[in-house]
């Protein structure tokens, strides 16, 4: 299992974490791909919406906004699966 942080928002109320998670399934050559988006409400909103806009991801894939430990936190997850050779 591998985990990256790729990009980061750091603007005042748009603040947002984004962390990729893989993992391998060697019998049937799938890898399967979480993303997760943590940070204030407008973040995570902002951050799904860009991704929509840039044909990522369908707004209505991720995982509706669940909250974190820290207050004023939220974050949601989208899972890929993918096939790889």
């Amino acid at each position: 299992m591998h985990l990256t942080n790729f990009m980061t928002d750091t603007s005042q109320s748009n603040s947002a974490l984004i962390a990729i998670q893989a993992s391998e399934d060697p019998i049937f050559g799938r890898e399967y791909i979480r993303i997760l988006v943590i940070g204030s409400r407008r973040g995570v909103i902002s951050i799904i919406h860009t991704l929509h806009n840039l044909q990522f991801a369908e707004v209505g894939e991720w995982s509706p906004l669940l909250p974190t430990a820290n207050p004023g936190e939220m974050m949601s997850i989208l899972t890929r699966h993918i096939f790889v050779n």
